[in-house]
């Protein structure tokens, strides 16, 4: 399910939680409303209050770290890509056909990278390029002449090293970052939250939109840790763009 469909579902569980409050209070006897009942039931709520409060910020800090972590992976990974390239050009002409199958396969490698991590719950198999494999093997193959085009050797080797430590870094981090269960129990305390305020608060057209603009302010939230929860697709997708486009044209 889509972050904005599951908000929707949130939002339409919160906000039914209001009515489900004005329901009670409208089927309950006023004694049962007043006095200690309703000191317990404030006492309660707030109690619950301060967990959703102290779980929904340590969801939003979990969910930004992970979409902070993997965007600065993309970055790293785009960024030992350039550098491979740059060393393969100082090496000399004969790494030409290298270059050129780099750019062949930095778009197959993106295409991988977002489609395991799209999210969409299936388990997904790492599916290695030539980036990784082949061309680690001509690099090693390369005979250099001169302690400059060793020198260059050594480093392709690194670079080629680091991308595949981050594209395997990249798969074993995919997929979301709030499971189900805690989901279901964040949005029943929210719900909670919202019976147990309209239960005493006033009936009135002024108190309902109030009540909807906090609900979906609650559900605002939840939105927002899903959506940093999945970098890779939703509308805070991380930009492929910059991978892509890493590698200019060669001029041959």
């Amino acid at each position: 399910m889509s972050p904005l469909l599951t908000s929707l579902v949130a939002f339409g569980c919160i906000f039914g939680g209001a009515f489900l409050g004005i329901f009670i209070r409208y089927r309950l006897p006023d004694r049962h409303l007043s006095g200690d009942t309703k000191d317990i039931v404030r006492q309660g709520t707030g109690l619950i209050a301060t967990l959703a409060s102290l779980v929904l910020g340590l969801l939003i800090a979990s969910a930004n770290g992970k979409f902070e972590t993997e965007s600065s992976q993309i970055k790293q990974l785009t960024a030992n890509i350039v550098l491979l390239d740059g060393a393969l050009k100082l090496y000399g002409s004969e790494t030409d056909g290298l270059r050129n199958l780099m750019r062949r396969e930095v778009a197959a490698m993106a295409d991988g990278i977002w489609r395991e991590n799209a999210g969409s719950g299936k388990a997904q198999t790492f599916e290695a390029t030539d980036l990784g494999m082949s061309l680690y093997n001509e690099v090693f193959k390369l005979s250099p002449k001169t302690e400059a085009q060793r020198f260059l050797q050594t480093k392709a080797i690194d670079a080629i090293t680091d991308v595949g430590k981050t594209r395997l870094l990249l798969f074993t981090n995919a997929g979301g970052s709030l499971p189900v269960p805690f989901l279901i129990v964040l949005i029943g305390w929210l719900t909670l939250i919202f019976a147990s305020i309209s239960l005493f608060a006033e009936s009135s057209a002024r108190a309902i939109v109030v009540l909807c603009i906090f609900s979906f302010s609650a559900t605002a939230a939840i939105f927002l840790i899903l959506e940093l929860g999945q970098p890779f697709t939703g509308m805070m997708m991380i930009s492929d763009q910059a991978l892509r486009n890493a590698l200019p044209a060669m001029n041959l």
